[in-house]
């Protein structure tokens, strides 16, 4: 039995490294991009969290008739790459009623509390470089970044 080798069908070698490569291309600029899109969306924590603590000050404020204290950063050490769990009993944001679900990339921390004023500031250090980036939140509602940070 003789075949006919020319009606054998299928894909060439060259075919199939011309689809690799272009897989490989493809990936080279998809991977970095979602990189960046994942450090953007973990920021939101911060923004999150830093509107939550603003919301229990004023409701603290509104029964209290002033702004709970200077609360001292927690989680102590900023938490970097990897999530830290949080544990509301062990800090005075409990006395204000704020305790983020899950755990966090960013410690938080109330500066400059007063009758009337207060700074809520959150730290995180999501590339794993320095210098730790660095979102701050005022009773008035103005949120900032220090811009000498990450730039997610």
């Amino acid at each position: 039995m003789v075949r006919n080798l020319k009606n054998q069908q299928g894909f060439t070698l060259i075919e199939l490294m011309i689809v690799v490569a272009i897989i490989g291309i493809l990936s080279a600029i998809a991977i970095p991009n979602f990189m960046t899109f994942r450090l953007k969306a973990k920021t939101s924590e911060a923004k999150a969290n830093l509107g939550s603590i603003r919301t229990c000050e004023e409701a603290y404020k509104a029964e209290q008739e002033t702004y709970y204290g200077t609360i001292a950063q927690y989680p102590t050490s900023v938490p970097g790459t990897t999530s830290a769990t949080w544990t509301s009993s062990a800090t005075a944001f409990s006395a204000i009623g704020f305790a983020p679900s899950g755990k966090v990339y960013y410690s938080y921390e109330v500066t400059a509390a007063s009758a009337s004023a207060f700074t809520a500031k959150a730290y995180g250090n999501l590339d794993g470089t320095a210098p730790n980036s660095t979102y701050s939140i005022t009773n008035d509602g103005d949120v900032s970044r220090d811009s000498a940070a990450e730039i997610y």
